[in-house]
């Protein structure tokens, strides 16, 4: 992927503030199922033994040693040993974190065997209309890792997580967090320049001319784009990029632009500092009603009461994906 693109996921990342939480280390013993219940986002490492990991009713994807998988969408999720196979144990996890950030170890066993263990840990995605922006995700990423062919930057950054989680040293609840980030942040970098088939803004960072006009529109969201222009940005013919841009990203350029305009509004006005008036200007709009029109039908709230919804945790969408 060229590395002008990924400022695309940059500021993506920026807007629903990717914030790490917590590590912890787990132990699961033969035969045995241990259900996680929907929360946080969890990522998980595999350092020794050989699991299987599912969504909540989703098929299975086996672990072995050196494997990683991250699970944005914070649907629950089950680790199993013995992938195929009945389990004859099955655990409820429930894990308690206190106010220090040393991690804990977690065994889910009912003999002295353990089938294998991990480091794993949680992340939130802040900013409730903006988690939609990752919705082109899948709920499980994997990575298949061995001795050959581990990433160096995972073999480094977890690394570093089970080294600041074992000790509560000054300053350790700060890098357990930007290492998670880094972390995830890197997981999906890497996931994105391997696809090629799928649908959505992410996809469309892996294609090279499509990749420009994103980052075009991500830069300046406020310019008076054109489809015209958007395909010169692209080096491609006005109808050949209208095409391809609709069929990468799944919606035409324009609305995308209009998308991406509404999103950036909307984390403006869940501030509370912007007069409505100043934020539709910003996000090119030439009138407060129309602009008001398009938040609305977007979001399904008026631009007047972004800040009071998001200071109630409160949030409903219109749209049942955004970008």
């Amino acid at each position: 992927m060229p590395s002008e693109n990924s400022d695309v996921l940059s500021q993506v990342l920026k807007l629903i503030r990717l914030r790490g939480d917590h590590v912890f280390h787990g132990e699961v013993g033969s035969s045995t199922e241990v259900v996680f219940p929907p929360g946080p986002a969890t990522f998980l490492h595999l350092r020794s033994g050989e699991l299987s990991v599912s969504q909540c009713n989703g098929p299975s994807v086996i672990l072995r040693t050196g494997d990683f998988v991250l699970l944005p969408h914070a649907d629950g999720h089950t680790i199993r040993s013995e992938p195929g196979m009945k389990a004859h144990q099955r655990f409820e996890a429930a894990p308690e974190f206190g106010p220090g950030r040393t991690a804990q170890t977690f065994r889910w066993a009912a003999d002295d065997g353990t089938a294998g263990s991990f480091l794993a840990g949680s992340f939130y995605f802040d900013g409730a209309p903006l988690r939609s922006l990752l919705t082109g995700l899948p709920g499980l990423i994997h990575l298949t890792c061995d001795k050959v062919s581990e990433p160096p930057w995972l073999a480094a950054i977890t690394h570093f997580l089970d080294l600041e989680s074992r000790s509560a040293s000054p300053g350790s609840s700060l890098m357990i967090s930007r290492l998670i980030d880094l972390l995830v942040i890197r997981t999906l970098r890497m996931w994105v320049s391997q696809q090629g088939d799928r649908v959505g803004w992410l996809s469309g960072l892996s294609d090279e001319r499509i990749g420009r006009a994103l980052n075009a529109m991500h830069l300046e969201p406020d310019r008076a784009w054109t489809v015209s222009a958007l395909a010169q940005t692209a080096m491609m013919s006005r109808s050949m990029f209208s095409d391809r841009f609709t069929a990468v990203v799944g919606l035409p350029p324009l609305r995308y632009l209009t998308r991406w305009r509404l999103t950036i509004a909307a984390d403006l006005l869940r501030g509370g500092t912007l007069k409505v008036t100043e934020v539709a200007h910003s996000a090119g709009y030439g009138s407060e009603a129309a602009f008001s029109r398009a938040f609305e039908e977007e979001f399904g709230y008026p631009p007047r009461d972004a800040h009071r919804i998001a200071q109630s945790g409160a949030f409903v969408a219109r749209s049942s994906e955004l970008l």
